[in-house]
């Protein structure tokens, strides 16, 4: 008993925090420098930009973690389910007695890893509807200006402005950008964003056609084109999209949003433009087409014109009918127009010798004796009778109705007299007389409780004579036309 209790006298003591620091020389020590194969598990991506991941096989889990500068280098953004070969060092966490390995780099394990992670994205696209034959634009035929997203110094640049010059010379705007590495994927959504945002015949005037292009290579030199956010920007690009990456065995994400997929950069080319010569020898030939049709159509309307002709009858032969017609009556009209003024001067005479003037002297004095007697018969006297019966009639209605007009208003006035009174009686005004008070807030608001009074900031009591503030309510004047108020009345 002795003895136990000496060892645990002698045994030493450390600190958490030293316990913690001492653990963590001993694992960075013999763990300097570690590369790790495994499946990447759960990915979070705060908004510091450091990434922290899960390695994992199917018996072991180990945290690991990679910070905002490695972050940004790294090749491929680790993704969930991707097998992969990090490279780091080990190192514990104190604040949650943990072990991580802290990655310096992180690439897929193989080209296996990369075709597994490449079919998930296509998986997850497709399922959208981005590859779907219905939402791709149709190709300009001839295109104004054409923009060509490439590698300045490289051979497709040469080969497609090359091919373009051959078969039909067209204004060409280059977006240099990277065309694999690390910066690929981002400078060429810049590139397509970037075009897309050019004003339509401004300085700088917007193409009309977009040529995505780059030369053969390995998966992972091609991989920048397989970024989920290249395929987005070429599938909301408002300007149609030729993708060109690679050879024609070369298959890219962008190959499949793209409006257009060409097997080579020159292929592009040719898909982007006609052939000049073969456009003014189809234009010529459509000329020439056009021209003998018009010139068979006007010699069959002219051979048709004339066979109408000869049916028709000759111009004379339908003239001798209506020429024979007009002499005739020509011949008649000296004879019709002599007998027609004879027989209308006979009925003038007739008609004249009736009016003679001592018939019309006749119907003159029968009209003078006719006004005669309707004068007599208009004298004023029954009208000045009638005048007067009139005017008495008038003053007689006239007392009348003074009489009934004072008979009618007493009444009324006897019934408003007796609400004017009911009213005064009834009015708060009265009951202040009587010795009552209105309460209300500062704010106006009127106050029936004793806890409403209490929680008010201020008060203002009404009275007979006037209104008095109380804890600093303000005196609200009554607006124009405002009712009197009813207020609780003590």
């Amino acid at each position: 008993m002795d003895l136990l209790e000496d060892e645990q006298g002698n045994t030493p003591e450390f600190t958490v925090s030293e316990l913690s620091g001492a653990v963590k020389r001993t694992i960075e020590g013999e763990f300097a420098h570690v590369r790790v194969r495994g499946e990447v598990g759960r990915v979070s991506t705060p908004r510091s930009g450091h990434i922290y991941l899960d390695l994992k096989d199917d018996r072991a889990v180990i945290s690991g973690v990679v910070w905002k500068g490695v972050a940004g280098r790294l090749a491929q953004q680790p993704e969930e389910g991707m097998e992969v070969i990090a490279t780091g060092r080990l190192t514990t966490f104190p604040g949650q007695s943990k072990y991580q390995i802290v990655i310096d780099d992180i690439r897929p394990a193989g080209v296996g890893a990369l075709m597994a992670m490449l079919e998930k994205r296509k998986a997850a696209l497709q399922a959208e509807g981005l590859f779907d034959e219905a939402r791709k634009r149709p190709l300009p035929y001839l295109p104004e200006i054409i923009g060509v997203i490439t590698s300045p110094s490289g051979a497709v640049i040469r080969d497609i402005l090359h091919r373009l010059r051959e078969r039909f010379p067209r204004k060409v705007l280059i977006w240099p950008v990277a065309v694999q590495g690390q910066s690929c994927a981002p400078e060429v959504v810049r590139a397509i964003e970037g075009f897309n945002r050019l004003t339509p015949g401004g300085s700088l005037p917007r193409p009309d056609l977009l040529i995505v292009a780059r030369g053969g290579g390995s998966v992972e030199d091609l991989w920048g084109f397989n970024e989920e956010a290249v395929a987005r920007a070429a599938a909301v690009s408002m300007i149609p999209l030729i993708s060109a990456v690679g050879h024609e065995t070369d298959t890219t994400l962008i190959d499949f949003v793209s409006d257009r997929r060409a097997p080579t950069p020159t292929a592009a080319a040719e898909i982007a433009v006609p052939v000049r010569l073969d456009l003014l020898s189809w234009t010529g030939e459509q000329g020439s087409r056009m021209t003998r049709a018009m010139q068979q159509r006007i010699e069959t309307r002219t051979q048709r014109l004339r066979d109408l002709s000869r049916a028709m009858p000759r111009a004379e032969t339908l003239l001798e009918s209506p020429r024979q017609r007009l002499d005739l009556l020509s011949t008649r009209l000296p004879v019709a127009l002599s007998r027609g003024t004879e027989k209308r001067r006979v009925q003038l005479s007739d008609r004249a010798g009736a009016l003679r003037p001592s018939l019309l002297a006749r119907v003159i004095a029968h009209g003078h004796e006719s006004l005669g007697r309707r004068t007599d018969r208009l004298s004023l006297r029954p009208i000045l009778r009638d005048i007067t019966l009139g005017r008495d009639r008038l003053g007689t209605l006239a007392a009348r109705l003074d009489t009934a007009g004072a008979r009618g208003l007493e009444d009324p006035r006897t019934r408003l007299g007796s609400l004017a009174r009911l009213l005064e009686t009834l009015s708060y005004k009265g009951t202040l007389a009587r010795g009552y008070a209105v309460v209300r807030s500062g704010e106006g608001r009127i106050l029936t409780a004793k806890a409403e009074a209490e929680a008010a900031a201020g008060l203002e009591i009404e009275f007979a004579d006037g209104r008095l503030a109380l804890g600093g309510a303000a005196h609200r004047p009554k607006r124009k036309g405002e009712p009197p108020e009813q207020g609780n009345l003590f």
